[in-house]
């Protein structure tokens, strides 16, 4: 890999000054996002001045992508990169950097205390495995789908692109303070939807990309798969046998997984499998339309 990182910084260093002599004054700002939901944000806030690049899209997976080498050419052009903190951004970051050292990085996560990924978070599941994993397991990067967290990462997006282009300050400022009352209207409203008593709080999903957003609204999310590794038989009976006891009848998965193991645990508590993608690309309508299906997973 690093024999043809190389040979990507030889060509890029051609491709830049040609670039570079041709500029135009009046150019956009490139922007460079990690995941699509992130696109969203930033094109709320910096509207068409703006132009937006995906690193990730959304049939493939951001802990281990390794960027194409059309991407890595690309990431000369970069003005600025605003990281979530999703696993590839860990050895990536410093590549692009290398390549582009003028590129600013506006890491959106900072100020976001990280909660830990869980595969069961319910000690009535299995309180020693619960509390190996609480203690010892990697840190959950899905913070967009909180709309509280997406309030913090909004004005980092805002600072970051007042920084490069200040000129346009009043306009990002306007535009990031009408995101921001989008958000809260989203988040006044999922809470009025969770509000009301049901008969359980627990939500079954695959693979645990959900937790800030239970954190957010009283909820419990329990994960059938965590680190890529599918469950034991036990795992699974343990799961079955939990789902039966709290009358659970959804699962949740995202379209990035199969679905095999989540359609067995769902044929023995005569369930369905419900689609919920965390890199859908409007944010907004996906957040109101995976907060509905989950109410109705709690009826």
């Amino acid at each position: 890999m690093e024999r043809r990182f190389n040979i990507y910084l030889t060509i890029i260093f051609i491709l830049t000054v040609c670039w570079q002599n041709s500029a135009s004054a009046d150019s956009k700002i490139n922007v460079f996002v990690s995941i699509l939901p992130q696109k969203y944000f930033v094109e709320s806030i910096g509207g068409e001045f703006i132009e937006t690049t995906v690193i990730v899209h959304p049939d493939q997976s951001p802990a281990d992508y390794e960027p194409s080498p059309s991407q890595m050419i690309m990431m000369s052009k970069a003005d600025i990169y605003f990281a979530v903190g999703v696993a590839f951004e860990t050895t990536w970051l410093k590549k692009f950097s290398s390549i582009n050292p003028g590129m600013k990085v506006v890491h959106t996560d900072a100020g976001i205390e990280k909660r830990p990924i869980v595969r069961h978070e319910n000690h009535e599941l299995n309180h020693h495995e619960h509390e190996q994993h609480h203690h010892h397991g990697p840190m959950d990067p899905h913070i967009w789908l909180s709309p509280p967290l997406v309030k913090i990462q909004a004005e980092h997006i805002k600072n970051g692109l007042i920084s490069i282009d200040p000129t346009r300050r009043k306009i990002y400022e306007k535009n990031y303070s009408q995101f921001i009352a989008q958000i809260e209207s989203l988040d006044k409203e999922l809470k009025t939807l969770f509000s009301e008593n049901t008969r359980a709080k627990k939500f079954l999903v695959f693979h645990p990309s959900w937790g800030y957003f239970a954190d957010a609204y009283g909820l419990t999310q329990i994960s059938i798969e965590i680190e890529g590794k599918t469950p034991k038989a036990r795992e699974v009976k343990n799961l079955i046998e939990f789902a039966r006891q709290h009358h659970i009848e959804l699962i949740f998965i995202q379209p990035q997984f199969s679905t095999k193991h989540a359609e067995i645990i769902a044929n023995e508590i005569n369930g369905q499998v419900v689609f919920a993608d965390p890199l859908a690309k409007n944010w907004y309508n996906n957040i109101q339309a995976v907060a509905l299906s989950i109410k109705q997973a709690l009826k």
